[in-house]
């Protein structure tokens, strides 16, 4: 059996033993895909009812060893599990060193492979957690597959998804190439199914075991989903919708535990989005002539300041407070949350 089939198993049978172990979620699995010896062995058929409960080693027939192995509380998100795609840099990078700061083991999921792998192992050194990094293109089914399980045989499930990665192509309709239209579209929207489809899998496993366990899927959308935005339209398009799926996934997954809603930021002038030299929003917009009487990058950032009430951009920690009254709550489900300073407000 190739690996990535053995893997594909794996994935299948890590969650519940976690929840077995711990119906709170307090217990994590590493699957060796090497190892033979072990305590205990079992069958693909079998496994369940081998496990005997609390740390234990389980060699399942060829497929690999499972160490079951108990998290003890102290950190917020202790024993939890995420991935938050789009993390090699910007809001992603500062979201996953949150979790990891508060407990969290994190898997940095992103298109830059050698960035993602970086960051994972500042967060590890750093936070003294367990993270690990794969290379993701999210609008590719097979390398989403790919990444919820390297995940869960890495930790054992999956409790937190962020929707974190996103492009911004900014243009009047007369700029805007097809090319470009479905490029933010694909990354933007169509990525979200795509990640949300496979992140649940192992979050309903775990369900099955712990009747009363609850997951999140949080999308990083924007304000630009709230209210429309001029010459910027695939991507306010794209937040749209992603606002729609965020609320048609939470009456689906309700019945499974799992929490869908999305996080929707002013803007991050400090990020990469905003402040690449080449090809930030700033340049965009400048060259776009969406600020009007704007001649430098200096004056479109104070134009956008200014549109702020309280007077700044949108910071990570902003969004991080978001995240973990999302996570922490109980009670709800397909909400949009502003974090825009007062610029976008709900009706």
């Amino acid at each position: 059996m190739e690996l990535f089939e053995r893997k594909s198993i794996a994935a299948k049978i890590a969650p519940k033993l976690r929840m077995m172990c711990s119906p709170e979620g307090l217990a994590g699995v590493k699957v060796d895909f090497e190892r033979t010896a072990a305590r205990a062995s079992a069958t693909v058929e079998n496994v369940f009812s081998v496990y005997g409960g609390g740390a234990e080693d389980i060699y399942v027939e060829g497929i690999g060893t499972f160490t079951v192995y108990p998290v003890y509380p102290g950190a917020t998100f202790a024993g939890k599990i995420a991935i938050v795609t789009g993390s090699a840099q910007g809001f992603g990078a500062g979201i996953a060193e949150y979790l990891a700061e508060n407990g969290c083991k994190v898997c940095v999921a992103d298109m830059n492979a050698e960035g993602a792998a970086a960051k994972a192992k500042e967060i590890s050194e750093k936070y003294g957690i367990e993270a690990i990094a794969v290379g993701a293109n999210v609008t590719d089914e097979e390398s989403v597959k790919k990444m919820v399980d390297e995940t869960v045989c890495a930790f054992g499930g999956l409790d937190i998804f962020v929707n974190n990665a996103g492009i911004v192509r900014a243009g009047s309709l007369e700029e805007m190439t097809k090319q470009n239209f479905e490029l933010v579209t694909s990354v933007d929207y169509t990525a979200f199914f795509i990640c949300t489809k496979y992140a649940v899998q192992p979050m309903k496993l775990q369900r099955e075991v712990a009747p009363e366990y609850m997951a999140d899927v949080i999308e990083i959308n924007s304000k630009s989903g709230l209210e429309g935005s001029n010459k910027n339209f695939a991507y306010a398009g794209a937040k749209f919708g992603g606002i729609g799926l965020t609320q048609s996934f939470a009456l689906e997954l309700a019945p499974f535990g799992i929490k869908v809603n999305a996080i929707c930021p002013g803007n991050f002038l400090d990020g990469p989005l905003w402040s690449d030299p080449e090809k930030g929003l700033f340049v965009q917009y400048l060259n776009a002539g969406k600020v009007p009487g704007a001649k430098t990058v200096a004056d479109v950032r104070a134009f956008y300041e200014s549109k702020v009430p309280l007077g700044r951009g949108c910071r990570v920690e902003d969004v991080t407070r978001a995240i973990c009254y999302i996570v922490e709550q109980k009670y709800e489900t397909g909400q949009a949350i502003p974090v825009t300073g007062g610029q976008t407000m709900l009706n």
